[in-house]
């Protein structure tokens, strides 16, 4: 509502800002000829995945630890989170001498949890999701007096993530456009409070996973909706329920959410890793997701992507490479049944190198139900310049007789 006063003010992200002196420093904010190329604008990277812990976690942990009374940084704190609030908790308490007992979820990613524990923490795992992790921690809070730090539904919280919106302005001072990764809400929400306060024309932009998106829903119903569904590769902002106060100054504040499907994340990635030589988790590719979806002017530039954070599982990664390959028309898999007798899968590979495809993977299978018994059935991947080499490829096999089943 016009004329609410909100819970944090830029005054509140300034004081942060102090408070953080020594304990964190800038992160870079990288040009990007390849994205400009696609948004039609000149856009920059800040790579606050390259911030110390790894994501921008822990510029509002220590802001909101640093702020606690000397009885309360006796009892000690507790946190739940997925690893990125975790590692920025952890490394805020061994930095302010706090015990620390973080609650993260079956599953989480290694790094994160490795991290985590090398700072000092105490972990304890608790079911799949941020949310029954946060009713852990408040069952902690109850029974042994240690403070509760919110991954995002704090003002000291959102202040501390504001600090990044002030570096943003500092180093493009022209921006137009802010695209932000948006979970729970605290970083967008510390952005946009600094950013409208110095600059109101600048557009500020949230994005989401389109499988774990509970912001669009909210802002429809004008108050936090859980998220009708979880199911996303990014774990970081994989958030049931808008905090309160986020909420209130992302409903006031952010010009618009969006959402990104897993491909596109994927693809994102992959394109992060390829053009930018940068290292980014799922969740801290989403606002970069949205620009490739978006396309050419859609947005005025300058355009600043948000990096949220780099804490991603080498596996994982490997995984997100190939999918990303798949989604960019990169990476090709299909089926193909061929007479069971020496010489066809010579035939079948030579035809494959003839067009220039990278044979990654073969695969027999020589019964079913489905097979006769002079015929073989072969699985085959392989790797391609794009979608026009992938459409050339499978022309170039169907002109050979070859009758393929793409998967």
């Amino acid at each position: 509502m016009a004329g609410t006063a909100l819970p944090v003010t830029q005054d509140d992200v300034v004081a942060a800002r102090a408070a953080l002196e020594g304990v964190v420093s800038p992160t870079p904010m990288q040009s990007s000829r390849a994205l400009s190329d696609r948004v039609g604008a000149p856009t920059f990277l800040k790579c606050e995945n390259l911030q110390r812990a790894g994501s921008f976690k822990i510029r509002g942990a220590y802001t909101r630890m640093s702020r606690l009374s000397d009885e309360e940084k006796a009892r000690g704190v507790v946190c739940a989170s997925a690893g990125n609030h975790a590692q920025g908790v952890a490394l805020a308490a061994r930095l302010l001498g706090l015990k620390a007992t973080v609650v993260m979820p079956h599953g989480a990613p290694m790094p994160k949890l490795l991290a985590t524990k090398g700072y000092g923490a105490t972990v304890e795992q608790l079911g799949q999701t941020i949310d029954e992790g946060l009713e852990r921690a408040r069952q902690i809070e109850e029974e042994t007096g240690a403070v509760l730090i919110h991954p995002f539904d704090h003002p000291d919280i959102v202040a501390g993530q504001g600090t990044c919106g002030l570096e943003i302005l500092e180093q493009v001072p022209d921006v137009s456009t802010i695209v932000v990764s948006t979970g729970g809400g605290g970083l967008i929400a510390g952005i946009a409070t600094v950013v409208k306060a110095r600059r109101p024309d600048v557009q500020v932009i949230g994005v989401q996973a389109e499988q774990a998106a509970a912001w669009p829903r909210s802002l429809d119903a004008g108050h936090p909706v859980p998220a009708e569904r979880m199911q996303t590769m990014a774990d970081g902002i994989a958030v049931g329920l808008p905090g309160q106060v986020p909420y209130a100054i992302v409903s006031e504040l952010v010009d618009a959410v969006e959402t990104v499907g897993e491909e596109t994340l994927s693809r994102a990635l992959l394109f992060l890793l390829e053009r930018a030589k940068l290292v980014v988790e799922p969740a801290g590719a989403a606002a970069v997701a949205h620009l490739l979806d978006a396309g050419e002017g859609r947005y005025a530039g300058p355009v600043v992507a948000v990096l949220s954070g780099g804490n991603i599982d080498p596996v994982l990664l490997l995984r997100i490479i190939r999918h990303g390959l798949a989604a960019a028309g990169r990476y090709l898999q299909f089926r193909v049944r061929v007479p069971d007798k020496p010489g066809s899968l010579a035939g079948l590979l030579n035809t494959l190198a003839e067009a220039d495809a990278n044979v990654l993977e073969v695969g027999h299978i020589r019964t079913g139900a489905r097979l006769r018994v002079d015929e073989v059935e072969i699985g085959i991947e392989v790797e391609t310049r794009g979608p026009d080499h992938c459409a050339q490829l499978t022309r170039t096999l169907e002109g050979r007789g070859y009758h393929l089943l793409l998967e």
